[in-house]
């Protein structure tokens, strides 16, 4: 049933207020979309599994897919973790707050909705301002995965939340874009040998530089639709436009090239196409074209990756051409990853 959303546009004015307002949304079970520093996020007490399940319904989320719950403190983890190895403790000291998530055995006092019924909980420390006051001043950890409809590209804005769930949600707090713009790196730390379970905006290299080798527990390119899902994130239909989006992979001036042979190709046959990219200089082909950025800087393009989805959307193209060109180290590698995962094809030049 729809309601109300009501927006917040935060400033330091009105900064106490805002926050104090929206504490008690969460106290009392609602569901209020924060930014954080990767995406804005949908939250709720995590602890409240009513309040949860306002998550769940609201996006559409299947209820085997756990969500990481965002805490403000270490502190906070004695009642959600039963112990912190001293490798996840080395991590927290070096990333936290951040963009980080670690899994950790859980208490009983974490209901099974937060955990997709696992015996882990996924656990982070935001860096933004406003989600670290919020989960201080109402009490509660918040569960909080991105504020989008299930499987559609994360949202960077508020407006981009608004797009998917206004009226499904109590209120958002609009404080601009995001200023990472993919989701955090995910690391499984409750078995024998550390996992990363989603890349994200922390690459392995950092994380081994703290406390030597992980394993990689994710593959880009299987479908993973059976079996226990370890992580958000890990399911293939995930973070796709309405467009179909087709992949180029290669050296740059081969994906350039068949880029501009596709387009043709395709217009030729009727179709509205759209070009997500690294070349500027492909706009002289269309206006229906978004530069995410230099190849070579793979955080200009994280943080250009969904805003670039969701704007060729809303110019009704049927498919996007995107370029798969740039540099894989560092976040480039998560990029890669959500561009995999939204795309219905992967060409490999």
């Amino acid at each position: 049933m729809k309601h109300h959303t009501k927006i917040f546009n935060i400033n330091p004015e009105n900064f106490s207020d805002v926050i104090e307002e929206c504490a008690e949304i969460i106290c009392r079970g609602g569901t209020v979309a924060i930014p954080t520093e990767t995406v804005y996020g949908l939250s709720a007490n995590a602890l409240d599994p009513v309040a949860v399940n306002g998550i769940f319904h609201a996006k559409g989320r299947p209820a085997d897919n756990p969500l990481i719950v965002h805490v403000a403190s270490v502190q906070q983890l004695d009642k959600l973790v039963l112990e912190i190895p001293a490798k996840a403790l080395s991590l927290m000291e070096a990333f936290w707050p951040g963009p980080l998530t670690l899994i950790l055995k859980r208490t009983c006092i974490v209901p099974d909705i937060t955990t997709g019924g696992l015996d882990t909980v996924a656990v982070r420390m935001p860096a933004d301002i406003v989600a670290q006051e919020l989960i201080r001043v109402s009490g509660k950890p918040l569960a909080a995965p991105s504020a989008n409809t299930s499987g559609r590209p994360s949202p960077t804005t508020a407006a981009h939340v608004l797009h998917d769930l206004e009226g499904r949600i109590d209120a958002v707090i609009d404080a601009g874009n995001t200023c990472i713009g993919v989701e955090s790196t995910v690391i499984d730390m409750s078995g024998k040998k550390p996992a990363i379970l989603r890349p994200g905006y922390i690459p392995a290299s950092r994380i081994e530089e703290i406390i030597g080798e992980v394993e990689i527990g994710y593959n880009d390119n299987v479908t993973e639709t059976e079996g226990v899902i370890r992580s958000p994130g890990m399911k293939y239909t995930h973070y796709a436009p309405n467009a179909t989006v087709l992949l180029l992979e290669g050296a740059h001036d081969l994906v350039q090239d068949k880029i501009r042979e596709m387009y043709t190709d395709f217009t030729c046959r009727g179709a509205r196409v759209g070009l997500l990219v690294t070349n500027a200089g492909l706009l002289s082909l269309t206006n229906d074209m978004f530069y995410l950025g230099s190849k070579d800087e793979p955080e200009e393009v994280a943080r250009n990756l969904f805003l670039g989805l969701r704007a060729l959307d809303e110019r009704r193209v049927n498919i996007i051409l995107a370029d798969g060109s740039f540099t894989h180290e560092g976040v480039g590698a998560a990029v890669m990853n959500r561009l995999r995962k939204a795309s219905e094809m992967i060409i490999r030049l």
